[in-house]
């Protein structure tokens, strides 16, 4: 899976010289957190919510609403926009993507092809692949087991589940207790509780959850 295939698009971008107060009622209106910065159809940072709402006044200010209103019409994107933009092409795996932001600590990544920004990859994003890839949608039996970590200590689990009758919707591996050991985490149609415990009973070092989700 690319980001081209889960980026949101089309881009919504804000030009550098936009008033804070206009990307803030775009930004609501949209319903986004963060957007590209564009001149002249160049990508010249990003600005997110809280870059504009820290950017704002405080309620505590004493200062008139008129006055308020003056200042804030001065402040405009490029005052506040993040310059140094880390972007990711459209054929970059999502994987890589999501290194990068946690990396990074940060929600957003313009995402560009022949060097024009054509989306923006998201921590939303995100969340829907990995709600996906956990089957959190669907109904199933929820098995979370440790194994070995040796060659062939997976396909023994998958081949065990499959000769009981058991179908896989959706399957994780992550890291163990120790490096000897993994986590895995699969939904599985077809099978009960106690039927998944004697089919893998003599494979799995550890049972730490089974349940209908």
């Amino acid at each position: 899976m690319f980001v081209g295939e889960r980026m949101s698009r089309p881009v919504i971008s804000v030009s550098p010289d936009a008033p804070i107060n206009e990307a803030l009622a775009m930004f609501k209106k949209e319903h986004i957190r963060r957007a590209p910065v564009m001149k002249n159809g160049k990508l010249v940072g990003i600005v997110s919510d809280s870059d504009l709402l820290n950017a704002s006044p405080s309620s505590a200010t004493t200062l008139s609403v008129w006055e308020l209103n003056y200042l804030i019409s001065k402040v405009t994107i490029k005052d506040v926009m993040s310059k140094k933009v880390i972007s990711v092409d459209k054929d970059t795996p999502i994987e890589e993507a999501a290194r990068i932001m946690a990396d990074t600590k940060i929600g957003g990544l313009p995402v560009t092809s022949a060097g024009k920004v054509v989306g923006i990859i998201t921590e939303t994003d995100l969340f829907k692949i990995f709600l996906e890839l956990m089957g959190a949608r669907q109904k199933a039996l929820r098995v979370t087991a440790t194994i070995p970590e040796q060659p062939g200590e997976l396909a023994k689990v998958t081949k065990a589940i499959a000769n009981n009758g058991g179908d896989f919707i959706a399957f994780g591996m992550f890291s163990g207790p120790d490096a000897n050991s993994r986590v895995l985490t699969f939904k599985v149609e077809g099978m009960t509780k106690e039927k998944v415990k004697a089919a893998l009973g003599d494979i799995v070092l550890k049972f730490w959850d089974i349940r209908e989700s």
